[in-house]
């Protein structure tokens, strides 16, 4: 069910109302519409080969595997330990095939993408608000750092890296922590980000002691958080019933993670054909830095398909390979059914020219989970997007934070799990790529849409973590996680 937003009341004393957009703070504020809330702005082995061209040597780092717990925490925080605090949602949902998922309870709204031309007016301010000088001033004094993180990305468009420089000293300044309200923090990552890019040092950096609490940092979110569960489940309900009947099931993702969302998948399949359960073959596009990633996910995914007796196997192609061969390096079995799971992030790393490729292998899905949003044509307009969707989902975090003790846990979820993503999209920033939705069309795929099993789900989630402002909603083909009036997470799935 959705839970309505319903705009705040602002009194006319000198209270603070911090924007919920980057354009409420490029734009005068309106009187608000009388009863109208005020409107939001958008969102069985490891299977070797003597080729060269898969990452099958992974180094034996004994030294990283020191800085581990005991190899039981390291599973419980992959979230492959088979215990009660387990993300395997389905145990948690009713699944009696007499019992139709109601159709009442997904909501088909439209939801309004970002347009920086559009005609929106933010009415979030009381009219006293807009009359009172003093106040004003000092509104824009507190969110004055936004202007200038637009005029820093603006540099890298000019290549004007003097300028740059001049606006960073302030700038760190000014953001020189992850603290305050939700735009604030995010306006830290991303001033981060670029000046990244700026010097050339690599945020954050690849050590085993950041791999560990980049997956302790995962675990937390997943556990307060219906984000990551709501695309894990998508993609996993989508492929299960693209691949029904098939004797083995060939998986190629494009942004595999730590693969816990593997485990759930694994336990589905060995609960619904308990007695001639197929084989799982996972292919997995991975950065070059993944061999420590990649060898836990083996050792721990092959543990767990043996305690299910089911058959699998796992590869580790790097991007560059398959930049270069595209599915030439993927090695395919007679008579699997194949499922293609597909994030923004393959697309900033090398572009959509893949997707034509797709046809040859003829998969039986493509299913696109975004998180992240489409790559932005200009360093300016990455910014005041992300800052907009990550306000976003640091806010919804913070709405997740009621009853939860212990540990500054958001900002290690915002440090490990969302800064490499908004590095990664800063990174990408400028290109000029055709949108991955119109690739595919190019490329003969038809978007379809997700079961009614899988619609129920999502409302079984939502009333399980009880996170209010999340709800479901319906774009086109796709299945939209919201917060209140901005969508966060987007699954669709693709067939020709």
């Amino acid at each position: 069910m959705k839970v309505p937003f319903t705009s705040p009341q602002f009194e006319t004393t000198h209270k603070f109302y911090e924007p919920k957009s980057v354009l409420d703070l490029r734009r005068s504020p309106s009187p608000p519409l009388a009863d109208k809330p005020a409107p939001l702005p958008h969102l069985s082995h490891y299977s070797a080969t003597d080729s060269d061209l898969t990452l099958h040597h992974l180094d034996q780092d004994e030294h990283a595997l020191s800085h581990l717990e005991d190899w039981d925490s390291l599973m419980r925080d992959l979230g492959l330990h088979d215990d009660n605090n387990s993300l395997h949602l389905s145990r948690s949902i009713p699944q009696d095939p007499i019992l139709p998922p109601p159709q009442h309870l997904i909501t088909d709204l439209p939801i309004p993408s970002y347009d920086q031309s559009s005609n929106f007016e933010f009415t979030n301010f009381h009219s006293s608000f807009a009359t009172d000088q003093a106040l004003m001033s000092q509104y824009n004094s507190e969110f004055d750092f936004v202007d200038e993180l637009i005029r820093l990305a603006e540099c890298f468009e000019t290549n004007s890296l003097q300028l740059a420089q001049a606006i960073l000293a302030p700038l760190n300044h000014r953001l020189s922590s992850p603290n305050g309200k939700p735009l604030q923090r995010a306006a830290f990552y991303f001033k981060e980000a670029l000046q990244s890019l700026l010097t050339g040092n690599t945020l954050p950096d690849n050590s085993s002691e950041n791999v560990v609490q980049t997956i302790k940092a995962y675990r937390t979110f997943s556990n307060v958080s219906p984000i990551p569960m709501f695309a894990n489940f998508t993609a996993n309900q989508a492929i299960l019933e693209a691949v029904e009947g098939a004797m083995i099931v060939h998986v190629i993702d494009f942004d595999i993670g730590f693969g816990g969302q593997w485990a759930s998948f694994m336990r589905e399949i060995a609960e619904n054909r308990k007695s001639n359960p197929p084989v799982i073959r996972i292919t997995a596009i991975v950065p070059e830095d993944y061999a420590m990633e990649s060898r836990l996910m083996t050792e721990n995914l092959c543990q767990f398909a043996r305690e299910l007796n089911i058959g699998f196997e796992i590869d580790f192609i790097s991007v560059r390979t398959f930049e270069f061969l595209s599915f030439k390096s993927v090695k395919f079995a007679e008579g699997e059914k194949i499922a293609v799971l597909l994030s923004p992030t393959i697309f900033r790393r090398i572009g959509a020219g893949f997707v034509t490729d797709l046809r040859r292998i003829s998969p039986h899905v493509v299913v696109h989970v975004d998180f992240e949003g489409s790559i932005a044509s200009s360093f300016r307009q990455a910014v005041i997007e992300g800052l907009e969707f990550y306000s976003t989902v640091f806010e919804s975090l913070e709405a997740a934070n009621v009853g939860v003790c212990g540990g500054d846990w958001i900002r290690k979820i915002e440090m490990f799990v969302m800064l490499p993503k908004i590095i990664s999209a800063m990174e990408a920033a400028g290109r000029r790529e055709t949108p991955w939705r119109e690739v595919f069309a190019g490329a003969g795929f038809r978007a379809v849409g997700l079961s009614q099993f899988a619609d129920f789900q999502a409302e079984c989630l939502l009333r399980r973590v009880q996170v209010r402002g999340f709800h479901v909603a319906k774009r086109q083909a796709e299945m939209v996680l919201c917060w209140h009036d901005r969508a966060l997470v987007a699954t669709s799935a693709w067939r020709f």
